[in-house]
């Protein structure tokens, strides 16, 4: 480190595993903002599952090590690099990615991932934007190419990604059926625009909603936890019907034939495949759905920087979400 170089908070990894391998250090220098990047002073970054898979080594992207954890966050513009137009010192901005980790005090961003984050929502809200809301677009049009007027199951409704689908796909046409395991997790999903809740921990929840679609069948079904309900959810799909894999946790084993009389697509997606077309139509929805209002993320769980393990552990292992999941800084 050079001398008199400045240091913050933040937390490092050195090593894949649990939890337990997020290192809060204080002595962390802070970046500096290059060409076309803007140093960002942190006030919350939001908490995804698969920075969990990402931290363990088990995921398809693994990051150099060392390195911080965090890509969605939500602060103020400390400085500019060159060549860096339309904002200023002290502006409200949110990120959909970093270069350097969004968990610390201080971040750099490429400007092309700097966006201007309105009065209206809170800083939590803004760290609440980047995974869930594009994972979310890019699920239900990119992949499944959902309709207004058909009907969208969304199995896990009540976590960031959940709740942005719900919103997303109510203020689309769609009829949102959505599924959570806790009483404070269902109302937040009725609040975000689901037209009927079900408790997926209660014994033969599966027939309660074929009850309610009908033979008709769910035409879309977007999944986060894979591993637990694919084989359900192909009972529950339309002819035609598509199940987008969100999230998995292990394998599942299901019967193929299961596909074949009705047509079902098992579609994967993974937004660090998108285009820059797709960023750009997904972003340019996203910024009309702040504009007009009904984009308002839900915010649940925080924790303070310093607890970023136990954000990590609950993330994986808690009994249900009622909201998305953040780090303070402060």
């Amino acid at each position: 480190m050079a001398s008199g170089q400045k240091v913050m908070n933040a937390i490092r990894v050195l090593e894949f595993g649990g939890p337990e391998v997020l290192r809060f250090q204080h002595d962390v220098p802070i970046p500096e903002a290059k060409d076309n990047q803007i140093l960002i002073k942190v006030h919350a970054c939001g908490v995804n599952p698969v920075e969990t898979y990402i931290r363990s080594g088990t995921y398809s992207r693994v990051p150099t090590l060392p390195y911080t954890p965090g890509s969605d966050v939500a602060g103020v513009v400390e400085a500019l690099g060159r060549g860096v137009d339309g904002f200023k010192k002290g502006d409200r901005v949110f990120t959909t990615k970093t270069i350097t980790g969004g968990y610390a005090e201080y971040t750099v961003a490429s400007v092309h991932t700097v966006f201007p984050l309105p009065e209206t929502l809170s800083f939590s809200q803004g760290a609440a934007l980047g995974i869930p809301y594009f994972t979310a677009f890019r699920a239900l049009f990119h992949k499944a190419q959902a309709r207004p007027g058909e009907t969208v199951l969304v199995h896990g409704a009540s976590g960031g990604v959940g709740i942005a689908t719900c919103q997303i796909a109510r203020a689309y046409g769609l009829k949102v059926l959505g599924t959570a395991g806790t009483d404070q997790g269902r109302k937040v999903v009725l609040k975000s625009g689901a037209h009927k809740i079900f408790n997926h921990r209660e014994a033969g929840y599966v027939d309660r909603i074929q009850k309610y679609v009908g033979e008709n069948g769910v035409n879309v079904i977007i999944e986060m936890v894979s591993n637990v309900n694919l084989h359900n959810d192909l009972h529950l799909l339309s002819y035609g019907g598509r199940v987008i894999i969100v999230g998995s946790r292990g394998p599942i084993e299901i019967n193929p034939r299961d596909t074949m009389k009705k047509e079902i697509s098992i579609i994967g997606m993974s937004l660090y495949s998108s285009s820059k077309e797709d960023f750009m139509e997904t972003l340019s929805a996203l910024l009309a759905g702040i504009e007009s209002g009904w984009l308002q993320p839900v915010i649940g769980s925080h924790y303070l920087l310093e607890n970023a393990a136990k954000a990590h552990e609950d993330i994986i292992k808690s009994a249900g979400a009622a909201g998305k999941m953040v780090l303070l800084m402060a």
